[in-house]
This record gives structure tokens, sequence and C-alpha cells, in this order.
């Protein structure tokens, strides 16, 4: 049974956080684009500026943040703040954290139709190469049509994009993989005497992300990644429905003689009490919400007034503001939080022994507050939970460091929820 992630060198396994044995990783979703994963229009929103990447870079990795997945985006959606209307490009993101960063994986965004193959493979090994085996591959098959015409490239009918996909990714990893020269002879691509050096990091490939709704997407994903994601429902009462779906990609995967891990997306707003918590998700994510770039998201998903009712429409719009894009909401204090994480864990593990990974979006609100918040009230690390700043400068300040036990910094995490 195929697991890139089990089958690493034991001195990768206790060295990169991604390969360890923690039942949960957490993760850092788009902090290179302009207010992270929340369409706020409050003045304290993520800036995706260099500077703030890398120091938010910094503090994960020590704090034990497992990896940072970016966004590839090339255009915004508008709205008052332009929303992801300044993005950093995500290999070269990737490498410029993988050389200031010790055990955390970072990934590189692709846009399979818009890079070609032999360009990202070159590229993702030399990421790969400056992380020593960290560098992770998130492929993007198909996207917003606006963005694929700004290349002059005309996306592929659904069925075919995979198709196109399928060849690209078999390309990639045949330059990966083999010794001397080869050629490529495909529908799609037409690859004469291939000589691809240095190999990745160690000889083992990048971990391989996909994200895919539909039945082909899924496929693809099940025969070709290692790690799957996707949506799940935004509240506790259907952690019951998520366990089911988790269960039942890993059986799918396993069918066609493979192992996938399923990751999944998270808001995270923590403060010293519920109230506060609840208060300040009020006033950033729903009083302030910059409704011109949720129409504009909206809009590229061919979702209008003019396409659905407007009552539903109206509801579509509460909810791509209230969940972070579609995402699951953990509003409250450290140990909420740290419930809330061990619920989704819980669904992910129950009558298959997977395990459901937290990407923590909102990067402004940070995904470090919720590492805070499960060091502090889950570890039993004797470090009390911490009284979060508003500021990526202000936690930079705080002497949280040393409360730290060498254990958590080094990633042993000793809670069920961490060891299945």
């Amino acid at each position: 049974m195929e697991n890139i992630l089990l089958d690493r060198p034991a001195s990768m396994r206790d060295r990169i956080a991604m390969y360890n044995a923690n039942a949960l990783k957490i993760g850092v979703f788009g902090a290179n684009c302009s207010s992270g994963r929340s369409a706020t229009k409050v003045p304290e929103r993520w800036s995706a500026s260099w500077p703030d990447c890398l120091r938010l870079a910094r503090m994960a990795d020590e704090a034990g943040i497992d990896f940072m997945l970016p966004i590839a985006r090339w255009k915004g959606y508008g709205g008052e703040t332009d929303f992801h209307g300044s993005t950093l490009e995500t290999i070269t993101w990737a490498v410029g954290l993988l050389s200031a960063t010790q055990r955390m994986t970072v990934f590189g965004t692709v846009h399979a139709p818009l890079f070609h193959p032999l360009i990202a493979a070159k590229e993702l090994v030399t990421a790969d190469h400056v992380g020593e085996g960290r560098l992770g591959l998130n492929l993007v098959v198909g996207w917003n049509e606006g963005e694929f015409e700004m290349f002059g490239v005309t996306q592929r009918e659904h069925a075919a994009r995979y198709e196109f996909a399928q060849e690209w990714l078999d390309a990639v990893k045949r330059a990966w993989s083999e010794h001397g020269e080869f050629d490529f002879d495909g529908q799609f691509l037409k690859l004469k005497g291939v000589r691809a050096y240095p190999k990745p990091y160690g000889e083992t490939r990048p971990i391989i992300m996909n994200a895919g709704s539909s039945d082909v997407g899924q496929a693809f994903a099940l025969r070709n990644c290692d790690a799957f994601f996707v949506a799940t429902a935004g509240s506790r009462t259907s952690l019951e429905g998520n366990a089911k779906k988790v269960t039942e990609i890993k059986r799918a995967a396993q069918s066609v003689g493979r192992e996938i891990e399923v990751y999944t997306v998270g808001q995270v707003i923590c403060r010293p009490s519920q109230k506060e918590a609840e208060d300040y998700y009020r006033h950033a994510i729903i009083e302030n919400a910059d409704w011109g770039a949720i129409d504009g998201m909206l809009a590229n998903k061919s979702i209008t007034p003019q396409t659905i009712p407007p009552d539903e429409y109206d509801k579509k719009r509460q909810y791509f503001a209230s969940h972070a894009i579609g995402g699951y909401p953990f509003v409250g204090t450290p140990d909420r939080v740290a419930d809330e994480l061990e619920s989704i864990s819980n669904a992910g593990v129950r009558g298959s022994r997977s395990r459901l990974s937290i990407i923590s979006t909102n990067c402004r609100i940070s995904a470090m507050r919720c590492c805070r918040a499960w060091c502090g009230s889950v570890h039993a690390v004797g470090c009390r939970p911490a009284i979060f700043p508003d500021t990526i400068a202000g936690f930079a300040a705080m002497p949280w460091q040393e409360a730290a036990t060498t254990d958590r910094r080094h990633h042993h995490r000793k809670t069920i929820i961490n060891r299945r």
C-alpha cells in the first residue's frame, strides 16, 4: 500500500514535521495573499508583505506548526480591499521560507496549465534542496477563468483538464525519478531527450496535495496524490457526516492500492474569553466584511442575484463571509479551540484509524494563536494559555518561547489526539 508520508527514511520523519507521527497536522493557509482567507476591511487585516510572511514562518516553525500552504492567485477579487489583489508567487515564496525555517513543510501551489512541467519540476526540486526535503506540491488543475485569460490560456472542458493534468504530473514525476534521458509521448505533451538533475532531496519526491470535488477530480487525487483537500461542513453537529466523508475517501484510495491523508480548512479566532472571541469575530468577519469582494468571488463561480433567487444568494454571501470562504470556524478561548480541534481530529479517525488534518486559514487572526492554544491547553508541557495580541508584531514580542519545553518545540505531542 503506497503511503509516501510513512515511507520516508527515519531520519526525515524525525526531522520534518509533516512526516512525524502526529495524528493532527496544523498549518497556515493563504499567507502569501493579502487579507489571507478573510475578506475583511479591518485595518489590521493580513498584509502578505514579505517581512510579515517571513516573521510568521519563523514563529510558526518554532511553535510547532507543521506546514504552510500558499494560494496561487494572479488577480484580486475587487471590493474595497481588492481582496487577494496583492500576492506573492508561491514557489519563490516557498524557497524563501524554506531557507529561513528548520522543520515545517512549505508548499508551492502550481496551476498545471500555466507551467511547463519540466520548468515546474526544476523549480520544485530546487526548492526541495533548499529545504532539505521539506517542499510540498499543491497541484491545481483548473482555476478562475479571468486569471487564465490574463495568460492567454483557454481552460479545457472539465474531464480534459484532468487528462492533461495526468500527463503533466506523469512528466514531472519522471523528471524527478528517471536517470538518463527519456522521451514523453502523450496526447498533450511531446517531450524529447529529457534529462533532469538533480533529483529531489534524498531521492524521495515531495508530498503532493490536490483538491477536487467532482468524481473525476477525486479519482485523480486518489491515483496520484498523498494528501486530498476537502471542504467539511462548518458546524460541530455535522462532525459525524465529516467522519463518514473521510472514511469513504480513505476506502476509495485503498481500493486502488494507495493511502491518502485528508485535509480540510478552518478559521481560527482565539481570545482569552469566549465573549472576546465572539465579539471580535462579529466585528472583523461580519460587520466589516468586504461584501464587494465576496460578490466578486461568487461571480467567479457564476453565482449572482441573476442566476439564483435573491434569498439564496444572500445566504451564500453570509456563508462565505462567516466561514472564511468555506472554512470550519474555531471561535473561542484556547481551551475551546483545542476542544474543537480534537473533535475534528476524532471525526477523521472514527472507524478507520485515519486522520483529518486542519489548515488554519485566517492569517491575521493567526494560526499561531491556535498553536499556542493547543500547546497551552492540551499538551502537558507546563505552560498556560497565552493572552494573544492583535498584531503579528505584538505576538512576536511575547515571551512565550521560554515557556515551551524542548519536547514541544520538537513536536513530540503527547496527548491522545496526536498519536492513534
